[in-house]
């Protein structure tokens, strides 16, 4: 177990020693809490990767074959 040496101004550290006494913890806990859910939450770029196969999973009735020639894309009005 490693130990770490945070510095915080004077006001913000009585705000959270209220709310570790309020949760009936310690100002050390709240911090080690905090920082085990920082490191056990996804990454941006793997939050991108299950939302993308989430959509991929849901897409069930594509079918390359109904596209348009290319003659019908490229046809303009006059």
């Amino acid at each position: 177990m490693k130990n770490i040496t945070v510095s915080l101004d004077d006001d913000t550290y009585r705000r959270a020693r209220t709310i570790a006494a309020q949760r009936d913890t310690s100002v050390s806990a709240l911090v080690k809490q905090f920082l085990l859910d920082l490191a056990s939450s996804e990454s941006e770029g793997e939050r991108l990767k299950r939302q993308e196969r989430e959509l991929r999973e849901r897409i069930t009735d594509f079918d390359a074959s109904d596209r348009l020639s290319r003659d019908d894309v490229h046809r303009r009005r006059a």
